[in-house]
């Protein structure tokens, strides 16, 4: 198969996943589809199946060989299982990633397996075939064990009952990149527009990178100087701080976010999407201006259930990709990504001397014990220590090399 081929395979019921080399022009083309889904697990694009797709692809991807077989592996080996696993995710409004992921893994199991009722002993042979031939981290073996714990109990009824045998990765303890302030004003000081807005934010309140994407402009409380972080990790609501370095430049980009919004209104559009079923109990609230993205897509897209065209919140990818060349311009060399922000301002907030307790509040952890992986910085390290070798007084002007 080329490297540069664009790959076809199945997906979750009703739907296909499409892996694309990166390219600028690639990505614009496949943005061009209508409800696409990107699965940052399995780094793929989750597209609406339809008898045409294959031809539309052709299309959009003409300089790329597209391997797509039409013939499945191996189908689903219980379709009713699957569909029972789907309608209890809806029901408990999991996170969308989560969704895709434990099908993801789901549909790995079934293709190894496809048998009507597996045993226990073929979820511990999944499992160390992950980590002997995959060689895949423990927290992503942990996440394929949750998926078929779920499934068993939810789409096949029975619990999954003694698993023995199973082969863990083990999880190494890892401390978090934090980058120092001056390396945080670096990074922000290239970036530009919205992107560095939402960096500053992801620092200045220690938002996750899709709280960021997700809020909306009633989430933003000027008076209280705080943001309202709804539905975040573990369906949970919380309070956190909103910069004061933030508030004039927030006030300034929602000017022009409402302005679009106002043109959007007067084209008949407007409408964003809402949780759960609250569109259908205040039908105005979709077009109302709080219940707007405070950071929203660029362009529209047309929802697949109702056909009406809407605009998004802006992708992470955006985000993402614009951290990583400011990082790149800064001449930083840690693997910072946009969590490490986060990081950042919880070990930050630690070293100026605010307690655990309040810092755990303003991330949103449940546990304390979960926050307390950033008391390393209380811990001095080599930072307070004189090393043996700084008694030694040598000179290394004249050192050969």
């Amino acid at each position: 198969m080329p490297s540069e081929s664009i790959v076809v395979r199945p997906g979750e019921p009703g739907r296909v996943h499409v892996q694309v080399p990166y390219s600028r022009e690639r990505l614009a083309a496949i943005k061009a589809f209508p409800d696409r889904r990107w699965l940052p697990d399995e780094k793929k694009w989750s597209l609406a199946d339809s008898p045409d797709l294959i031809s539309r692809l052709r299309a959009a991807f003409p300089m790329d060989e597209i391997d797509a077989p039409r013939v499945q592996a191996a189908p689903p080996a219980s379709p009713d299982a699957l569909g029972r696993t789907q309608e209890v995710m809806r029901a408990r409004h999991m996170s969308p990633h989560t969704v895709d992921a434990y099908l993801g893994w789901i549909r790995r199991f079934q293709e190894r397996f496809p048998v009507e009722d597996p045993a226990d002993a073929d979820v511990s042979r999944f499992l160390t075939e992950l980590v002997i031939e995959a060689k895949i981290s423990a927290s992503t073996q942990n996440q394929a064990f949750n998926a078929l714990l779920f499934y068993f109990k939810h789409g096949l009824g029975r619990e999954a009952g003694m698993i023995e045998g199973v082969v863990r990765s083990q999880k190494p303890v890892r401390l978090p990149v934090v980058l120092s302030k001056d390396e945080v004003r670096r990074v922000l000081s290239v970036m530009s527009g919205t992107p560095r807005l939402m960096a500053t934010l992801l620092y200045g309140s220690g938002l996750r990178l899709m709280e960021c994407c997700r809020l909306r402009v009633k989430d933003i409380d000027f008076d209280q100087n705080q943001v309202v972080v709804r539905a975040g990790k573990g369906d949970k609501d919380r309070l956190t701080a909103l910069p004061a370095a933030l508030r004039e430049p927030l006030r300034l980009h929602l000017g022009k976010v409402r302005s679009q919004h106002a043109e959007d209104i007067a084209r008949g559009l407007g409408a964003v999407e809402l949780p759960h079923a609250l569109a259908r109990k205040y039908p105005r609230a979709p077009k109302e201006w709080g219940w707007q993205w405070v950071f929203p897509a660029t362009s529209h897209y047309v929802d697949s259930e109702t056909g009406e065209r809407r605009r998004h919140h802006l992708h992470e990818s955006v985000l993402q990709r614009a951290f990583r060349d400011a990082r790149t311009r800064s001449g930083l060399t840690k693997p910072a990504g946009c969590h490490t922000l986060r990081h950042s301002f919880a070990t930050h907030l630690m070293e100026d001397g605010y307690d655990i307790r309040t810092v755990q509040e303003l991330l949103g952890h449940s546990d304390v014990s979960t926050t307390m992986i950033y008391t390393h910085v209380l811990n001095r390290g080599g930072k307070g220590i004189l090393s043996p070798a700084d008694r030694l007084s040598l000179s290394f002007e004249d050192t050969p090399t």
